[in-house]
């Protein structure tokens, strides 16, 4: 067959016309997929209770590169950390774009990621890191809030901009090779192959460790961060120093779109003084006995938005932190300006949480439209005396949760110390004191934070309230909410609470509890339980300005000690 001049210059231009075809349509595509994000995003701001400027996206060149051009190999033995470094920099090399990791099962050591780089993981792309801790060597970095060595990260990237790790794939931390296992919270016979496998026991048989070093390294009395003054001190404990999964630090325009990550051997993700993050369509996974296994732990964070994910991990799902006392006040970075919704957290030990480690201060913070089922808490607030920073501007809506095994909703600034309210079997019908120190740069704050339209469907407790008696939570608003708990709601060391439109179903103990607390106006308050008897006791001297409205709640209702003036508990 012969192909003449003319018809090899109408093939070329058939190529051409095709191939110039299918370039707008892709880019028609992305631009409409682009054009539905930003619709999505641009909702996101719609209801927003505080100023808070847009949250920049990353962009990338239209490059990629597969692992599987530089030799990676996806047999789920063969370490591939040489082939992903070499993609990472062969993109760099072109300006940015994709690393695309395909279909397979890609065993690794350490990804350190570089700017302009997008992580894309295929439909049955496995990411799975290295379990020889000679490949993670010690870092200088920061965890729980503290100026530390750690080990390096599975995945991490410093002083970086524009990154993102995106695609459907699954990336696992080989978390169960690092992380100390309770015998408490495993089954007997997990328990015993656990053990077989090797590693070692703690001398009380409680504990489970991966190696002797682990064991070494493990003190009640530091936990998790060794107080250590030598690099070598920590080098001599180093399979104990468990890395996060995901450690992105001082980083600008951050994607974390559409992967699993799961297994980690520490927090699972970790952004640290980053700015401009986005987080969404993400499962985020750990076993539920797993030690420190946090989801997300945003910290010290400017701008961000956290939405469409689904959280069933061993500790903290969503967790607000922006470091720990001296190293969080020095640092003096809030994290600020964030949108979480439409968020599923399957278990954990608090749904949403905000802190202990906020030194620096968490503020300007929206929480909507997310769901909480059996998580050990609902929503979680806390810190204690040393820790320093002001949390405020907090506003939470259109949260529901369910099968909560504690408190739905709890506050608690102070962890050392008994409970200042005797039990109700308690002989004494007296609080007890608790002194009240100096206010300084070390006492957290709580302040400003409202909660409304909030569902609650069989929890242990539907609330407890604990500030300070020198620093009271301050200005807390709850209302439109529904609480069923086998307890009711504690407030102590309170101070212009306000409860609005609440109804309160519960069958055990006093429906309301009021200690040390001022300026609390309760409107609305429907109280309902299985003894037909509703009880509100009230304890403290400093007592003050306790106003029910509303309410069919009156003085035969009232439990009081002899410590509180009548005067001080009004009915309107």
């Amino acid at each position: 067959m012969t192909i003449t001049m003319k018809n090899k210059y109408n093939y070329w231009i058939g190529i051409l016309t095709y191939g110039l075809i299918t370039m707008f349509l892709s880019c028609k595509s992305d631009s409409q997929s682009n054009q539905s994000t930003s619709q999505e995003i641009d909702k996101l701001y719609s209801a927003l209770e505080f100023e808070m400027p847009p949250v920049i996206q990353p962009q990338f060149l239209p490059n990629s590169v597969s692992i599987k051009e530089f030799n990676a190999v996806g047999d789920g033995m063969t370490k591939n950390t040489e082939a992903f470094s070499k993609a990472i920099d062969a993109i760099v090399e072109k300006g940015g774009g994709k690393v695309i990791v395909p279909r397979g099962i890609w065993y690794t050591g350490p990804i350190i990621l570089k700017s302009n780089i997008n992580i894309h993981l295929e439909s049955g792309a496995l990411i799975v890191f290295s379990k020889d801790f000679d490949d993670y060597p010690l870092i200088e970095t920061s965890f729980e809030g503290l100026n530390t060595y750690r080990c390096l990260s599975p995945i991490s990237g410093k002083d970086l901009e524009n990154i993102a790790i995106t695609g459907t794939g699954i990336i696992d931390g080989s978390g169960d090779t690092w992380r100390p296992v309770k015998k408490e919270k495993l089954t007997a016979r997990h328990w015993n192959t656990l053990v077989k496998s090797g590693g070692v026991v703690s001398d009380n048989g409680a504990i489970w460790y991966p190696t002797e070093k682990s064991r070494n390294g493990d003190s009640r009395d530091n936990f998790n961060v060794p107080n250590f003054s030598e690099k070598k001190q920590f080098e001599e404990v180093k399979d104990f120093l468990r890395p996060v999964m995901v450690s992105l630090i001082n980083c600008k325009k951050v994607l974390l779109d559409g992967p699993t990550f799961q297994n980690s051997p520490a927090w699972n993700i970790h952004p640290l003084l980053c700015e401009d993050v986005i987080i969404r369509n993400l499962t985020v996974r750990n076993p539920w006995y797993s030690q420190n296994g946090d989801g997300l732990d945003l910290e010290s964070c400017k701008n961000a938005l956290i939405y469409n994910n689904n959280f069933d991990v061993g500790d903290d799902a969503i967790c607000f932190k922006s470091g720990k006392n001296e190293d969080g006040r020095k640092r003096g970075k809030p994290t600020e300006n964030v949108i979480v919704t439409n968020n599923i957290v399957y278990h954990g030990h608090g749904g949403f949480t905000i802190g202990s480690e906020m030194s620096g201060g968490v503020k300007n913070v929206h929480i909507s439209n997310c769901t909480f089922i059996g998580t050990d808490i609902g929503l979680r607030f806390k810190s204690t005396r040393g820790r320093g920073g002001v949390v405020e501007n907090i506003f939470i809506s259109q949260i529901d949760m369910i099968d909560i095994p504690t408190e739905a909703i709890r506050f608690n600034l102070f962890y050392e110390g008994n409970s200042p309210i005797p039990d109700e079997e308690s002989e004494s019908s007296n609080s007890v004191d608790i002194p009240i120190i100096a206010v300084s740069e070390e006492t957290p704050s709580f302040k400003n934070i409202s909660m409304k339209n909030i569902t609650v469907t069989n929890a242990e407790t539907a609330a407890f309230f604990q500030g300070l008696p020198e620093m009271h939570l301050l200005n807390i608003r709850l209302e439109n909410s529904t609480f069923e708990a086998r307890k009711g709601i504690t407030i102590i060391d309170g101070e212009g609470i306000d409860f609005i439109n609440i109804q309160l179903k519960q069958n055990e103990g006093d429906a309301l509890t009021l200690y040390n607390s001022k300026n609390i106006t309760l409107d609305n308050l429907l109280m309902d339980n299985d003894q037909n008897e509703t009880t509100v006791r009230v304890i403290g001297k400093e007592t003050e300005a306790i106003r029910f409205k509303n309410s069919s709640i009156n003085a035969s209702h009232i439990k009081k000690t002899n410590e509180v003036r009548e005067n001080e508990i009004i009915f309107d």
